[in-house]
């Protein structure tokens, strides 16, 4: 299995791919300077293999270089966060 996470701008969205098929995404909006991570969602054939954490760390990743605070609006993107200390300094204070 292979897995990439790429950034879609014009649907503002994140999103993992599994050998060539969309298994998930997590929507942003850039707006005030700042990403906004508003929902994460991946597909029900796909549950259960931890794509969801992937998703968010290359999304994650990816925004680090943008230089711009991420909003945690999403629960799912809040809770990985906050699991993972190594990441809190993309927050908006």
């Amino acid at each position: 299995m292979t897995t990439e996470v790429r950034d879609n701008p014009d649907e503002g969205q994140f999103e993992i791919v599994v050998d060539g098929k969309v298994a998930g995404l997590t929507q942003y909006r850039r707006r005030d300077g700042k990403a906004h991570f508003v929902h994460t969602e991946i597909d029900d054939a796909y549950e259960g293999q931890g794509l969801a954490s992937k998703l968010v760390r290359g999304a994650l990743d990816q925004v680090r270089g943008w230089d711009e605070p991420v909003v945690a609006e999403c629960a799912y993107v809040a809770g990985w966060i906050d699991k993972h200390p190594e990441y809190q300094d993309l927050l908006a204070s």
